[in-house]
Formats: C-alpha cells, sequence, structure tokens
C-alpha cells in the first residue's frame, strides 16, 4: 500500500508533473506547516488559529517567505522554485500583486517538489529557518 504521508518520487517522475501541479500539492504542505506552526507557538481560540493561518499563507505573506528563503537553497531546489515562479497562471487574486503572486507559486512549487520527492526534514529545515527569521519565534 501507497504510503502518502511519505512520498518517494524519483526526479523523472517529479519532472513529469506540472509546475502548477507541484504548486497544488506544495499549498497543501505549507498550509500544514502553517496550521502546525501556529498550534505550536501559543495557546489560542480556534478563531485566532484561523486569522494567523490565513495571513500566513496568502501570496503577499508568501512572497516575503521567498525573499528569506531563496539564499537558503540548492541549485536544485531553485529550480523548483524557478518552475513555479515562472507557471502561466490565468488568474491572480486581488489581494496581491502579479509579482507576489509568482513568488507565492514558486513557495509552493518547491515545497510539493520536495515533499513528493521524500525530502520532508529538508522541507522543515526551510520552513523553521524562514519562520523564525521572520517572526521570532
Amino acid at each position: 500500500m501507497e504510503n502518502y504521508f511519505h512520498m518517494h518520487m524519483d526526479r523523472r517522475q517529479i519532472n513529469a508533473i506540472s509546475n502548477l501541479g507541484l504548486a497544488h500539492i506544495g499549498d497543501g504542505v505549507f498550509e500544514l506547516l502553517t496550521r502546525s506552526w501556529i498550534c505550536a507557538h501559543g495557546d489560542q481560540t480556534v478563531g485566532r488559529m484561523h486569522r494567523d493561518a490565513i495571513a500566513l499563507v496568502r501570496a503577499g505573506a508568501q512572497a516575503k517567505f521567498a525573499e528569506q528563503m531563496l539564499p537558503l537553497l540548492t541549485e536544485d531546489e531553485k529550480a523548483l522554485y524557478r518552475r513555479g515562479k515562472n507557471s502561466h497562471v490565468h488568474a491572480v487574486p486581488k489581494s496581491c500583486t502579479p509579482a507576489e503572486y509568482a513568488k507565492a507559486t514558486g513557495v509552493e512549487a518547491l515545497f510539493g517538489g520536495l515533499y513528493l520527492a521524500g525530502q520532508t526534514d529538508r522541507i522543515n529545515e526551510i520552513f523553521v529557518t524562514v519562520m523564525e527569521e521572520l517572526y521570532g519565534l
């Protein structure tokens, strides 16, 4: 039986997935990490946790995340990020600029690619380092 919590696709399989397909799975990975981080860093009401999660997963916040993250990445990781960033999206939310949305899609594609490759420790390392730099917790 396939264990979808611990994926181990090879590079060929990951390269066969569209850029936006990687961003799709990476969006879920980023959301789960964000919600976990919020739960671990304070006793809050569910409403407050929900508002904080929305604020952190929106494209503008992910664009800031990307700027802090880029110096930490290897060349292979930067290539995954660029795949998402350079994707041709058909619509951009009104709450962000096209540049912010592109960076956010890059973050999601990177996290999606790393997740599918089974590199969850690396995802966590990047996530924790950037969150500590941005929010000091």
